[in-house]
């Protein structure tokens, strides 16, 4: 829905809740699209919140609740009765009541668990961690058996829950419940009704254990242009589904995250602008000190070479050109590696591969900075040597930067740290630092001071 429709629209349901009148509120939401609902849910305040949900029909409430942040979620759970959540629950998908009882009280989360219509379906995937494949699966899928024919398959489904959001593949098992195959609904439809199952059914399958990472498990399914992807365990029995649509919000929190660390900055676990000032501090200030610190490196730099700066004062013109030039070129390379890094195109043991690819980048960007800072520095002091030494640092620095770049992101994950959170700016202080040292020691050799 377009924003000038949102806005008008939340106008509407803030005059409703001003009157309380509840019910009107309730079918202004109810009208809408399950985001949109979400988007509009979220700008009321939380005593607003707090009185509508419950007037809410319970699949919508189910709706919002699935598109909300879990922090949102949490307080909005604490806040209700047992009953009312319960009832939403119910209308949940198991995989999504499972992260909202997750991160509940125990005693409280129990409690609510054994209200519910099925609690066997969620109990399963309480017991994998939420950013595992086993917590971002859905027990909620339709298994075929391999002697059934096509007719009778169509019938299951009809029989079944064809408003579920596993419909795209039809999982096959054997008699113990392990995975043999699947069949998607345009192969049921168009196959003959006597077909078998067992006839239609593709056996090469890609599978996940609940162990796996989700990222990993999203990258399968980016990889494989699949809509949903099998969890099985250690006996290849079938124990849940990803959906695509899940692994989208996987992707994006995880795009979210990789910018905030590569900005220098914890990740935040609420929107923006519902997230309070001193705790954005509280993620910021950490690396900041610790950029701060790592900054004056530059500084012990500089007090190092006070002489060769006092004896060739157009040495510092050109310091901001040279650090810049340099910051930015590792930066280019560290965005591209980090990049590279996600989408699987390298791997940490590739470091050699990738250095030498970058090295090579290095010299031709190199050479021809070298060429641009010769004349931008002739123009600004006509003294040769200094444009050489200009020159030939900015070459070298060039060089170094791309190295570091491409190295720094590939060390970092080999050590299981995330490379966006020891990029970005940490990369930029080393490379001013160190540059500064490059730029001072060939001063030293063409100028001789």
């Amino acid at each position: 829905m377009e924003r000038p429709i949102l806005e008008h629209t939340l106008e509407q349901l803030r005059n409703a809740l001003e009157r309380d009148d509840l019910a009107s509120a309730a079918n202004i939401i109810e009208a809408m699209r399950p985001a949109d609902q979400a988007d509009l849910f979220a700008e009321l305040e939380e005593e607003q919140q707090h009185a509508l949900l419950p007037e809410i029909a319970p699949e919508d409430s189910a709706d919002i609740l699935e598109e909300l942040d879990d922090e949102t979620v949490a307080e909005l759970v604490d806040a209700l009765s047992d009953e009312t959540i319960v009832r939403i629950m119910d209308e949940m998908e198991p995989d999504e009541v499972a992260d909202l009882l997750g991160d509940l009280h125990p005693d409280r989360a129990e409690m609510l668990l054994s209200g519910l219509e099925d609690p066997d379906e969620v109990r399963p995937l309480m017991i994998h961690p939420d950013e595992s494949a086993g917590g971002l699966m859905t027990t909620e899928f339709l298994v075929l058996r391999r002697r059934m024919t096509a007719a009778e398959a169509i019938e299951a489904f009809r029989l079944w829950n064809p408003d579920a959001e596993t419909i795209y593949y039809l999982y096959v098992v054997d008699q113990i419940g392990r995975l043999s195959g699947v069949v998607n609904l345009r192969q049921l439809i168009l196959a003959d009704p006597d077909t078998l199952i067992m006839d239609l059914m593709e056996t090469k399958l890609i599978t996940v254990g609940p162990d796996t990472d989700q990222e990993e498990a999203a990258q399968l399914l980016l990889r494989y242009d699949l809509l949903a992807l099998p969890v099985v365990d250690d006996q290849k029995r079938l124990l849940g589904v990803i959906t695509v649509d899940d692994v989208m919000d996987v992707l994006e929190e995880e795009a979210t995250e990789d910018i905030q660390r590569y900005g220098g900055a914890q990740p935040l676990e609420r929107p923006y602008l519902d997230t309070p000032p001193s705790t954005i501090t509280r993620k910021r200030i950490g690396w900041l000190l610790l950029l701060f610190i790592t900054a004056t490196l530059t500084g012990s730099v500089m007090l190092l070479f006070q002489e060769e700066l006092q004896a060739v004062v157009a040495l510092a013109i050109f310091i901001p050109l040279l650090i810049g030039t340099g910051g930015n070129a590792g930066s280019q390379t560290t965005a591209t590696i980090i990049r590279a890094l996600a989408t699987r195109d390298i791997e940490p043991r590739d470091a050699f591969w990738v250095w030498w690819h970058e090295a090579r980048v290095g010299l031709l960007l190199g050479a021809g900075m070298a060429i641009a800072a010769y004349i931008r520095a002739i123009t600004w002091e006509p003294d040769s040597a200094l444009a050489l030494t200009v020159s030939v640092s900015i070459m070298a620095l060039v060089l170094w930067a791309t190295s570091v770049g491409s190295i720094l992101p590939l060390a970092a994950a080999r050590l299981g740290i995330d490379p966006a959170l020891v990029s970005g700016p940490l990369m930029s202080t080393l490379v001013d630092a160190t540059g500064l040292f490059i730029y001072f020691s060939i001063a030293g050799i063409i100028l001789g001071i």
